[in-house]
């Protein structure tokens, strides 16, 4: 209820006409103040007059009056720059920590206001409550807010690689190899394998390069899926035997085995060929990072990920599973979202970093280029009238899916907004 009274006062959407406060004295709000998201007064900056007394200075919501002294405001000097407190139910005077009063306003919005926010917060019925109105929004309007949502969740994980490279000194291909092998999970076991390579850091797997049986050994030890081989599998019982030597010179703990998940999913998707590819990486050298970087193209950058896996792994899915159509590390496919989950942020990252325009540039064109995303999200969405073309629209509909329909902050949504603001001024 206090994040509705925000919004209405932050956007002007209060249904009274002439605005009084409690006692009657006549108000104008000249300047709503700027919303604040941390601890201290809900808006600060605020200009309001009262009875056509100018009064300059911070305001406070709540629901109750009395949420006032609930909160403790009343000894709180911080406080004492409220010109105005406004409530939705006036149940009790307020006064500053000196103990003067602050002009209080009961602030009303029309029943059919809250109904219809209502029905956007808490219709659990259904996928998208605005799907109905989303197709009547205009171009311009929906094009600026796709732009906007894809630059945040591409920040957010411009974020992320900014805490490996904190954690990791600087160096970008450790945080590339842990960003890829996130990504080598496709949502499903990313988070596991992100578990996977902070364990066995580059730096580390490094010391071991001389051997492709020692890293299969370490990285397929560490998943814990070296426990799950039967013993008349000659490979995998060799690389037990090395794991077996290297965790006791090294006192390393595998991952459970439990935590990855392959119920349902297709035999190419299975965590043991996309650890064998990292292992290969790893064996032949592993500068991901820097050809990402050197590539100038999207053909460029897709050869660097067109990898044939060799020895056991070229016609295995798991210790048990042979097929011998394939031993392409990586389909087309799955290459496309390795570019747009792990070469775009990290291109973007870099020409952040290194105040480089060009790859900045480059990494935006390629989510541009990238055909779009198919997923359950952008179905919901496309059925709802929003088309995606490309992977700069599916970024933006999964971060808008993601961190604003599911959370269901309607409020902070540029549609929710459009459609609350306009049933507030038809009423």
């Amino acid at each position: 209820m206090e994040r509705l009274m925000q919004y209405v006062w932050q956007h002007r959407l209060w249904s009274q006409q002439d605005l009084r406060t409690v006692d009657g004295r006549r108000l104008q709000i000249i300047d709503p103040g700027q919303l604040n998201t941390n601890s201290g007064p809900d808006f600060f900056n605020a200009k309001v007059k009262i009875e056509g007394e100018l009064w300059a200075g911070n305001i406070e919501l709540h629901v109750r009056a009395s949420d006032w002294y609930r909160h403790n405001h009343d000894k709180d000097k911080s406080y004492d720059s409220v010109i105005l407190h406004v409530v939705d139910k006036d149940d009790s005077p307020v006064y500053r920590s000196n103990g003067e009063l602050i002009p209080q306003l009961c602030m009303t919005c029309s029943p059919d206001f809250h109904r219809h926010y209502a029905s956007l917060v808490n219709n659990s019925n259904s996928e998208l409550p605005c799907a109905s109105e989303i197709a009547s929004l205009s171009s311009m309007h929906l094009t600026d807010w796709i732009s906007t949502l894809t630059y945040e969740r591409l920040h957010r994980k411009v974020e992320h690689i900014n805490t490996l490279l904190t954690r990791f000194a600087g160096d970008w291909e450790e945080v590339c190899y842990i960003t890829f092998a996130r990504s080598l999970g496709f949502g499903v076991n990313s988070e596991v394998f992100e578990r996977l390579a902070m364990n066995m850091p580059l730096r580390f797997m490094r010391k071991h390069s001389d051997s492709l049986l020692s890293i299969e050994a370490l990285l397929l030890g560490q998943s814990g899926l070296l426990s799950k081989t039967s013993a008349d599998n000659v490979y995998s019982q060799s690389l037990k035997t090395e794991y077996q030597f290297l965790s006791n010179k090294f006192s390393l703990t595998p991952i459970d085995a439990s935590q990855w998940r392959m119920a349902r999913m297709r035999p190419y998707n299975f965590p043991h060929r996309r650890i064998a590819l990292l292992a290969q990486l790893i064996y032949d050298g592993f500068r991901l990072m820097s050809q990402i970087i050197e590539a100038k193209t999207e053909d460029a950058i897709r050869l660097i990920f067109r990898k044939e896996l060799t020895g056991y792994w070229a016609n295995h899915f798991t210790w048990d599973t042979i097929d011998g159509r394939s031993s392409k590390a990586l389909s087309e496919t799955s290459i496309t979202t390795i570019l747009i989950n792990t070469v775009v942020p990290l291109l973007y990252a870099y020409g952040l970093t290194c105040d480089n325009d060009e790859l900045i540039d480059r990494a935006t064109m390629l989510l541009q280029t990238l055909p779009s995303e198919k997923n359950s999200i952008v179905e919901l969405f496309t059925r709802a009238g929003i088309k995606s073309p490309d992977a700069f629209t599916s970024q933006a509909l999964i971060q808008l899916r993601r961190e604003y329909c599911e959370t269901r902050k309607c409020l902070y949504c540029r549609i929710g907004h459009r459609m609350l603001s306009t049933k507030a001024k038809r009423q």
